[in-house]
């Protein structure tokens, strides 16, 4: 038999997709991904540290309540739990690997069906559909949700792989107001509109001191009304024909771990090289959609996001396929509006069911 939906992705956007399509007896079945490939089990939000502006969960005990929730069988996977504590306990905003394995659990008590593997291919003409994974058959299924994600693009340094999530981030909005870059002077590379905005974001934190923005040229790809918000903003200092060579860190007296101290950044005019002492380094060069496996089956946009045929709708190009979060959001990239359009794809997905006389 068909599936009736099959969820490729497992962040918020996917086991959101998940949860809904479960209580609504469609009987889901995920392909999370493997380590093998872009699309990572749990996405990207495994990979942040604390996050502090998902709904729900303020600071707490939060790591007595994610034992008691998520199955014994994978509290190895689970990071130390923040050294903030009150009253003798561990109180700390949800980490990201946290939060996400706590969606997982909500959609395997709805009975969710999980795989551990790739999809490598799809076939959206055959009927029903099929997707192709890495290992194991073909599945035969009459709608698809894609929930891939994207993945923020870096520089590719070893030291900046090395100091991921210990001071150098790709999402000020999810990072900049955390601790770690508390009271210090931090870096932001990138000319685009994104770069403003996320040395913008930065700027106006009161917890930060200064931003620098790193830009390789002499001058911006960012629009002129952006240009004119980082020339103008007193915090902001641009350093232009500027790029970075290295990631230097030392370990911090009060935490002992060891965090982002400056960079080694060189000119591109005269390749000179000195050293910028800051605290954090946010990397604001784009994103790239997790959508090669497709082949260019389905439309997109020119930065290459699943583009939504019908507004307020998480249809595709092609009849009975869904996108839901960063996939095709190339805009908020954030996890609460990821998990939002997982509903809303499971939502329509079950009307399009229904429609079909197939739920």
């Amino acid at each position: 038999m068909p599936e009736k939906v099959v969820i490729i992705g497992s962040g918020p956007a996917g086991w959101s997709a998940a949860i809904y399509a479960a209580r609504a007896n469609l009987n889901p079945l995920v392909f999370e991904g493997t380590f093998q490939d872009h699309m990572r089990p749990l996405g990207q939000l495994a990979y942040t540290t604390e996050v502090e502006n998902y709904p729900g969960f303020p600071f707490g005990n939060v790591r007595k309540f994610v034992e008691t929730a998520v199955d014994k069988d994978r509290h190895s996977g689970l990071p130390p739990a923040p050294d903030h504590m009150k009253d003798g306990e561990y109180h700390y905003a949800v980490q990201g690997i946290e939060l996400v394995e706590l969606m997982k659990q909500q959609a395997l008590n709805f009975g969710t069906r999980v795989i551990s593997d790739d999809i490598v291919d799809v076939d959206f003409e055959s009927t029903p559909m099929r997707v192709i994974p890495a290992n194991g058959d073909p599945v035969e299924t009459h709608t698809i949700i894609i929930a891939t994600g994207a993945r923020a693009n870096y520089l590719g340094l070893e030291s900046e792989e090395k100091y991921k999530n210990k001071g150098v981030s790709a999402c000020a909005v999810c990072d900049g107001a955390l601790p770690v870059f508390w009271n210090k002077e931090v870096a932001v590379v990138g000319g685009g509109d994104t770069a403003v905005e996320e040395a913008s974001y930065l700027a106006n934190l009161k917890t930060c001191k200064k931003v620098y923005m790193l830009v390789r040229r002499d001058e911006m790809r960012a629009s002129q009304i952006m240009q004119k918000r980082a020339m103008d903003h007193p915090k902001i200092e641009i350093l232009w024909n500027t790029v970075v060579e290295e990631v230097l860190g030392e370990v911090h007296a009060d935490s002992g771990m060891e965090l982002v101290s400056g960079l080694k950044v060189k000119s591109t005019k005269d390749d000179s090289v000195s050293q910028l002492d800051v605290g954090g380094m946010f990397v604001a060069i784009g994103h790239t959609p997790n959508t090669s496996f497709l082949s260019g089956k389905l439309e997109t946009n020119d930065k290459g996001y699943l583009i939504w045929t019908q507004a307020f709708r998480t249809n595709t190009s092609v009849e009975g396929v869904y996108a839901a979060g960063d996939v095709a959001d190339d805009y908020y990239r954030q996890a609460v509006t990821s998990a939002g359009t997982g509903c809303m794809a499971a939502l329509d997905v079950e009307r399009y069911l229904a429609e079909k006389g197939l739920e």
